[in-house]
């Protein structure tokens, strides 16, 4: 191979050697500190074969049942810090963030374009820069500005749902690209088969891929990322290039269509969107900013409906509850609204249980620590990676009773939401400086869409052969890809009166 690669081989072999040995060298020094608990490693490759590759969240979770909330890995000289509680989180993550707001610099993200992305952006300037211009768009006050937007496009949703239950997964979809589009080009989207939503699909979807731990040998051999793509085995080279080739055309396509008309309706008659605000500010950006944080934002929002819709149908006790509150709240004139959460206890709380149930980044995005750090007398060095199991956080039994029962009353005492149960909502965000910069928008689109689907319908199980309900049982094991979603699956959606029915059909 080194021949091949056009490296002698006589040198290409001290490399690989001086590489071992630098590594054994670090390992043996690190080795006469005391770092947290873990499994005690192999010669050369150190913990390698104890990192999960399968079920992810759920294998980090064994091991911080065997050693702890702090779990130190050394897999084949990269240090890996595995977080098995909240608590451990807020102390690194949170009270620490100026060392652990780092991000570890793959080769797949690199090959397939995706570096500059807020999401996986190394911590520095630059990444301040890109915060400071997604904030100025979906800070509380700024999403406050989105309402009628959200009002006008759950409507239409609803009516979707209406119109073509069976195809809810795709109106969910739709939803979020619409709004998205529109916030961020002014561009609407009335046609599911967009062109463009197509496109953000993909672009996702092969992030979702690149940001998978262990798929690809080259995260663990850097130097791989220059092996030709002809070559046997260097398939990720060829996935590498065509989510470059998609995330070009995301990034190009809709930002230079707004710019044209921007540009044709100097007027001010173009609708107000992020790429109108970022060009009266003659800003120098290329249509980066923010493009991929609005597609992870609002792949994680649909995850957590899609996760919704599955839960009602298989919790119909749940769903009783909620329709009954909301009928005794908003009535059967109007929709519910943005006012009316407050006074929606319960349905507040199934929308932390759907949260927690179904955490959406399963291992969260794994953070990089820039310098040595000390913790509970533990040395923890510079360049670990840091991984917060917001899984296991969403399933521990200390925190939350029964936690793979789905009870929304666990957040609730004497009707009002109890401030002493953890709320999900301080770890699916993520932590510290590289907390979810679009959760406002995103708490405020959940429950909007929750609040005005079961007022309006009913979900429940498909029915067999002979009309008896299918048993649904609502399992969700988080899948092995930066975002988690539900597995397939039927529900029936109809509405839940016929004054509920004439209300979308008004509307």
């Amino acid at each position: 191979m080194a021949h091949i690669l056009g490296v002698p081989s006589p040198i290409a072999c001290l490399a690989v050697i001086a590489l071992f040995l630098w590594r054994y060298l670090i390992r043996t020094r690190r080795s006469r500190t005391k770092l947290p608990p873990g499994p005690p490693g192999l010669p050369i490759i150190g913990n390698l074969l104890d990192v999960p590759t399968k079920q992810l969240a759920a294998g980090y979770r064994k091991l911080s049942e065997n050693y702890g909330d702090l779990v130190f890995l050394d897999a084949f000289g990269q240090p890996i810090l595995v977080l098995g509680s909240h608590a451990t989180a807020v102390d690194l993550l949170e009270k620490r963030s100026a060392l652990y707001s780092d991000r570890l610099p793959t080769p797949m993200v690199e090959l397939g374009g995706f570096e500059w992305v807020l999401t996986v952006l190394r911590y520095g300037p630059w990444w301040r820069r890109h915060r400071r211009a997604f904030h100025q768009f979906f800070n509380i006050n700024a999403v406050a500005g989105y309402r009628a937007l959200q009002r006008a496009h759950v409507g239409h949703f609803l009516c979707q749902l209406l119109k073509a239950p069976e195809g809810f997964s795709e109106h969910i979809r739709h939803l979020f690209g619409a709004t998205i589009s529109r916030i961020a080009y002014g561009r609407e989207i009335k046609d599911e088969n967009d062109e463009f939503v197509k496109l953000a699909e993909d672009s996702l979807a092969a992030f979702n891929v690149l940001l998978a731990p262990g798929k690809y040998l080259v995260e663990l051999f850097p130097s791989l990322r220059y092996v030709p793509a002809w070559f046997p085995g260097a398939g990720f080279q060829r996935e590498a290039k065509q989510a470059k080739a998609m995330l070009r055309d995301l990034v190009r396509v809709p930002w230079d269509d707004a710019v044209a008309a921007i540009m044709v309706q100097r007027d001010g008659t173009a609708p107000a969107s992020m790429t109108a605000t970022l060009l009266d500010q003659l800003s120098q950006l290329s249509g980066q900013e923010g493009v991929m944080e609005e597609k992870v934002a609002r792949h994680t929002t649909l995850s957590s409906i899609q996760a919704f819709f599955l839960v009602m149908a298989g919790f119909p006790d749940a769903q009783k509850k909620a329709q009954a509150e909301l009928d005794s709240v908003v009535g059967s004139k109007r929709l519910p609204d943005f006012s009316d959460q407050e006074a929606l206890p319960y349905v507040s709380a199934l929308i932390k249980e759907c949260l927690r149930w179904h955490p959406v980044l399963p291992l969260a995005v794994p953070h990089r620590l820039v310098a040595d750090d000390k913790y509970r007398g533990y040395l923890i060095p510079k360049g670990t990676l840091v991984i917060p199991n917001v899984w296991a956080f969403s399933r521990d039994h200390h925190v939350y009773p029964d936690p793979f029962d789905f009870k929304p009353e666990r957040f609730l005492k004497a009707g009002k939401l109890d401030p002493n149960v953890l709320d999900p909502l301080e770890y699916v965000f993520g932590y510290g400086r590289r907390i979810c910069p679009g959760r406002h928008f995103a708490e405020a689109s959940l429950f909007l869409i929750v609040s005005s689907v079961l007022h309006t319908l009913c979900i429940s199980p498909p029915v067999e052969g002979d009309g008896r309900p299918l048993v649904i049982r609502p399992e969700i094991r988080p899948s092995d890809g930066l975002i988690s979603y539900p597995e397939p699956f039927d529900c029936v959606i109809k509405p839940r009166a016929s004054w509920a029915e004439q209300m979308l059909l008004d509307s």
